[in-house]
């Protein structure tokens, strides 16, 4: 067996995940949890790490990368920003030391727009950038990167020149939880309606202007014409999802077309979308670069 080189952490709100790496970045173990930056900041980060570094058998004095909202001003140690327009590669560079542990220990700071008219952050994407694009892509790309709140990131000669937030997965949690529309969803199975999506999706790209009637047709339409809980579910997240991609797409787009890093269903729906709106894309699994963007720090920190 491989011996191990050095650990990655992708330290998330509500998430933790940690995979113990050997020099040529083959994952030896690994650790998931919910304890994310909120769990974290009652249990204590020390020793929430510590937990996981025992459990993958970590040896003492391994040096220990991560990213993400450990990082923040409410995180362990705050790891600050680099600021657009920003190179990818000045990440590596300012990687945040926790001071007090027997091993040396490394958190990535974020990136920020500071525009008055467009103000942004994003902490734990930039990682993702790294991984998905390295640090000297020369070439432009257009990133969306699909969540909670889901980023749209223009990349040009490895500089993060602009970037845009959407609240669409929260945003979809609250509308279907918290509105009139979780009656029409009430109930809803994991029953796919891809052309009720597809419609949603064309009708909000179309006309961006008309969100929230269009939402409320959900409830309407379900009223008067019938229609199944998945179906409106479908609906709603069609609305949301085409409403981002009008908004993301409204600049010139990259003849290559866009660079989408997600995983699972998130990056189905959102193939499916741009597939939709005739737009192609590359597509790279999240976790992947979130774990390619750590490697990228640990060698460049440590040598390893």
């Amino acid at each position: 067996m491989s011996e191990a080189a050095y650990v990655a952490v992708d330290w998330g709100t509500s998430s933790f995940r940690l995979w113990l790496v050997d020099r040529t970045d083959n994952v030896l173990g690994e650790r998931r949890s919910h304890e994310g930056m909120m769990a974290a900041g009652k249990l204590g980060f020390a020793t929430v790490l510590q937990s996981h570094l025992e459990a993958v058998g970590a040896a003492d004095g391994l040096p220990v990368v991560i990213c993400g909202m450990a990082g923040a001003r409410q995180g362990w140690v705050e790891a600050g920003y680099v600021e657009t327009p920003a190179r990818l590669a000045s990440i590596l560079k300012q990687a945040v030391a926790v001071p007090g542990q027997d091993r040396d220990i490394r958190i990535l700071p974020g990136i920020a727009q500071r525009d008055p008219k467009a103000p942004d952050v994003m902490r734990g994407e930039e990682t993702q950038l790294l991984g998905a694009l390295g640090v000297d892509a020369a070439d432009e790309a257009l990133v969306c990167m699909p969540g909670t709140h889901s980023k749209w990131v223009r990349v040009k000669g490895g500089t993060v020149e602009r970037f845009a937030t959407f609240m669409t997965g929260e945003l979809f949690d609250v509308v279907s939880r918290e509105t009139i529309l979780s009656h029409a969803v009430a109930g809803a199975d994991e029953a796919e309606d891809v052309e009720t999506f597809r419609s949603a999706v064309t009708a909000a790209f179309e006309t961006p202007a008309h969100a929230a009637n269009l939402l409320f047709q959900v409830r309407s339409g379900q009223l008067l014409y019938g229609g199944t809980p998945s179906s409106a579910r479908e609906k709603i997240s069609g609305t949301l999802i085409g409403l981002e991609l009008a908004a993301g797409l409204a600049g010139e787009a990259p003849k290559a077309g866009i660079t989408l890093v997600a995983s699972g269903r998130l990056q189905m729906l959102y193939q499916l979308a741009f597939d939709t709106v005739s737009v192609p894309v590359r597509s790279i699994g999240a976790e992947d670069a979130v774990r390619r963007g750590l490697a990228m720090a640990a060698h460049s920190i440590w040598n390893v």
